[in-house]
């Protein structure tokens, strides 16, 4: 960001900040390549080996299936951690008297 004089035109000039143009980058030294070559693996589909993700999903996309991953935790309901009450109430309940005693937090 730059500054400039701009005329008001009845004799006034202001300094007032200018927007530049920053180039459209990426922090990261460089670009992050998704390479469409993998590990041979074989399709669920017709057991052939591929070794090219392109090549495999062009054949799953022709048969009409969805390619989805194997991660099972995907599909646990995830659990919600349980409040303890009795503690929540407590820590009110020492606030509350700490405040009326008049102690109050330093800056």
């Amino acid at each position: 960001m730059t500054h400039a004089w701009f005329d008001l035109g009845d004799g006034r000039q202001v300094f007032r900040k200018v927007e530049t143009a920053k180039p459209k980058r990426s922090a990261l030294p460089a670009p992050m390549i998704n390479s469409d070559t993998m590990s041979e693996v074989q399709s669920m589909l017709d057991g052939k080996y591929y070794s090219s993700k392109s090549a495999l999903r062009a054949t799953y996309r022709a048969a009409g299936v969805e390619e989805v991953g194997n991660d099972p935790a995907r599909l646990r309901p995830r659990k919600r951690p349980k409040v303890d009450r009795k503690a929540v109430r407590d820590c009110l309940h020492k606030a509350t008297a700490r405040y009326e005693r008049g102690e109050r937090a330093s800056r």
